[in-house]
């Protein structure tokens, strides 16, 4: 068994709710999707990986591991494309185990072992060029569901746009608080597009999309803060 593996590396968490922490990342190569705010487009086709075994990735981890590193994120691309080499990957690492996926290939995620945290995209139609299809949202609320059930530790990130509508956006949250069968262990993550000084306002306009969110979710907003860190 092989993946295309575009990188392995040791770094901080610059997203989410555990951002600061020591991880190390495992970027698969491929993508089901192609985002237009995507900061790593290195990674969209497979082509771009180089073919590692579970064993070659779990010996790379071991060397690059530091005491403070209790996890490793899969990440992507889209990690959900190898469920099968994440579970042998996890079976070979006594690491905690997150998967950073945009959640429209629920049946995958639904294959993978041994999660201990889910950042999942909710992607809108503003991340794309072109028309937006509908099952990309239902395939996302299809993945919330399942691992709600499965009782795995989960957030939602929104990545905003300097151009998104606040209509818009809280549309999509509402949506997901419909759909959704638990929204009492769900937090949605503001994460505004790097880099910021692409946006007017900056400011005054993540306390709107925060207030819009927080009507239906506990929400946090969080920038890239790698990226203000410069590091990768």
């Amino acid at each position: 068994m092989k993946a295309p593996i575009i990188e392995i590396f040791s770094s901080f968490q610059g997203e989410g709710l555990l951002i600061g922490q020591r991880q190390i990342f495992v970027r698969f190569a491929g993508c089901n999707l192609n985002c237009a705010y995507c900061d790593t487009k290195n990674s969209i086709s497979k082509d771009d990986g180089i073919l590692m075994t579970p064993s070659e990735v779990a010996s790379k981890i071991e060397s690059i591991l530091t005491p403070d590193c209790q996890t490793i994120s899969f990440t992507g691309g889209e990690p959900s494309l190898y469920p099968d080499f994440i579970n042998e990957v996890s079976r070979l690492t006594n690491l905690d185990i997150m998967l950073e996926t945009n959640g429209t290939l629920p049946d995958n995620i639904d294959l993978i072992d041994n999660l201990d945290m889910v950042s999942l995209d909710i992607k809108l139609k503003e991340h794309f060029e072109g028309d937006f299809k509908e099952d990309i949202f239902l395939n996302e609320i299809k993945s919330l569901n399942l691992l709600i059930e499965k009782s795995i530790n989960v957030y939602c990130k929104v990545v905003i746009l300097p151009q998104l509508n606040l209509e818009s956006f809280e549309e999509v949250i509402k949506k997901i608080d419909e759909e959704i069968i638990d929204k009492n262990n769900v937090q949605i993550i503001i994460q505004p597009s790097s880099p910021l000084n692409d946006w007017e306002n900056l400011s005054s306009r993540l306390f709107e999309f925060s207030e819009a969110a927080g009507k239906y979710f506990e929400v946090s907003t969080i920038p890239q803060i790698h990226k203000i860190l410069n590091i990768e």
